[in-house]
C-alpha cells in the first residue's frame, strides 16, 4: 500500500521548514516567489494533498453540513437535498447526505457519525417520533435544524410546511368533487406529517357537515410504492369501497394507482386519487396524479440558510456570538388538479 505524503516529507523535499509549506498553501503572498515555486514544485512532485479534515480540527470549523432524511428513495427528499446543496454551495460548503431509511437505529448511528466528523451543522427530518435521539445529540452542541418537521418539545429552528391545510386541500378538492366516502392511505401513525394531514381531512369533512366515519384510514408501515400497491389491494377488498382515496404522499399515490390498474379498476371514473408531495413523478404518470405539492427545494435551501445564519452568529468569539435566535418557518401547501381526480361523482 502506498504511504500518504504528509507536509513534512513536502517541506523535506523543498529544503524548508514545516511552517514555510503551510504558509505557501494557505498565505502564499508572504512567501519569496522563489521559495514559493520551490515547494509549489515539491507538492506536484510528490502528489501532496492537503488534509482538509485536519486543518478543520485545529481550526474548529468544519466545511460540511450533514443531511439527514427518512428516504432518498422518495424525490421530494432528493429535491430537499438539491435545494440544501445550493444554498450550502454558495457559501463554499459542502453536504453530506444520509438516509436513515425511517430507521430510529440508523437514524441514531448517523447522528454519531455527525458527532464524530464534527459536522458544522445538521439538517434532520426526524425518523423518532420519541425524540430521544434528538436529546441524545444536542449533548454534543452541534446546532442542527428541523426539515419538514416541527418536534413539540424542541426549540431549534425549524422549516416545515402547513400539513394541516394541505390535508384539508386534499379532501375539500375530492368534497368538491362529489365524493362523500374517501379513504386516507396514511403511512405510519408515528409521522407527525401522517397525523396532520389526517387532521386536516377531518377538518374538510367537518367543514361540509360530514362526519369523520366518512373517512377511512388504511394506515401503511412504510412511505412506498410497496406500501400503496399493498393498501390499494385492501382498498379493492372493502365491501363497501370509497370513491376517492387520498395518500400521505405520491409513492403511497403511485402505489394504489398500480393496484387499481392491475385490477382494472378505472381511475379516476372508478376510484379517484389524490397524492401529496407534487414529485416529479407524480404528473408522469399513466393517470398523471393530483397532488398536494411542498415547496422542497425551497425547504431545503431555507434549512441550509437558517444552519449557516445560526452557525456564524454562535461562532466562538464572533462579534455576534449567542445572539441567535431560534425561529419556526411554515410554509403553504399548494393543490395541483391532474387527471386522476377529476370525475365527479
Amino acid at each position: 500500500m502506498a504511504q500518504s505524503v504528509g507536509i513534512k516529507d513536502v517541506a523535506r523535499a523543498a529544503g524548508v521548514s514545516v511552517g514555510t509549506v503551510s504558509n505557501v498553501i494557505n498565505r502564499p503572498d508572504t512567501v519569496a516567489a522563489e521559495t514559493r515555486a520551490r515547494v509549489l514544485s515539491a507538492i506536484d512532485r510528490l502528489g501532496y494533498v492537503r488534509s482538509e479534515s485536519a486543518r478543520q480540527l485545529r481550526a474548529g470549523r468544519s466545511r460540511i453540513m450533514g443531511l439527514l432524511v427518512l428516504d432518498m428513495g422518495n424525490p421530494f427528499f432528493v429535491d430537499v437535498a438539491r435545494g440544501a446543496e445550493r444554498a450550502a454551495r454558495d457559501a463554499g460548503l459542502g453536504v453530506m447526505v444520509c438516509n436513515s431509511a425511517e430507521s430510529v437505529g440508523e437514524e441514531a448511528e448517523y447522528l454519531s457519525l455527525f458527532a464524530e466528523q464534527r459536522v458544522r451543522g445538521v439538517l434532520l427530518t426526524p425518523a423518532d417520533a420519541t425524540g430521544r435521539n434528538i436529546e441524545s445529540f444536542r449533548r454534543h452542541g452541534i446546532p442542527f435544524v428541523l426539515v419538514d418537521r416541527v418536534s413539540e418539545g424542541t426549540t431549534e429552528c425549524s422549516v416545515s410546511v402547513d400539513d394541516v391545510a394541505g390535508g384539508a386541500l386534499a379532501v375539500r378538492h375530492l368534497i368538491d368533487a362529489g365524493h362523500r366516502s374517501i379513504a386516507y392511505v396514511s403511512g405510519p401513525p408515528g409521522f407527525t406529517q401522517v397525523r396532520d394531514r389526517r387532521t386536516g381531512a377531518l377538518n374538510a369533512l367537518a367543514e361540509a357537515g360530514l362526519g369523520p366515519e366518512r373517512l377511512r384510514e388504511l394506515p401503511t408501515e412504510r412511505l412506498d410504492v410497496a406500501a400503496g400497491r399493498d393498501a390499494g389491494a385492501r382498498l379493492l377488498g372493502l365491501a363497501d369501497r370509497p370513491t376517492a382515496v387520498f395518500c400521505a404522499n405520491d409513492l403511497l399515490a403511485l402505489g394504489v394507482l398500480q393496484a387499481m390498474y392491475a385490477a382494472g379498476v378505472g381511475v379516476p371514473d372508478d376510484l379517484a386519487i389524490v397524492g401529496y408531495d407534487d414529485i416529479e413523478f407524480a404528473a408522469a404518470a399513466a393517470v398523471p396524479l393530483t397532488s398536494v405539492r411542498q415547496p422542497a427545494v425551497t425547504m431545503g435551501a431555507l434549512a441550509a440558510e437558517m444552519l449557516l445564519e445560526e452557525t456564524e452568529e454562535t461562532e466562538e468569539g464572533g462579534a455576534r456570538a449567542g445572539r441567535h435566535e431560534h425561529r419556526r418557518v411554515v410554509l403553504q401547501p399548494e393543490l395541483v388538479v391532474r387527471r386522476s381526480s377529476l370525475a365527479a361523482r
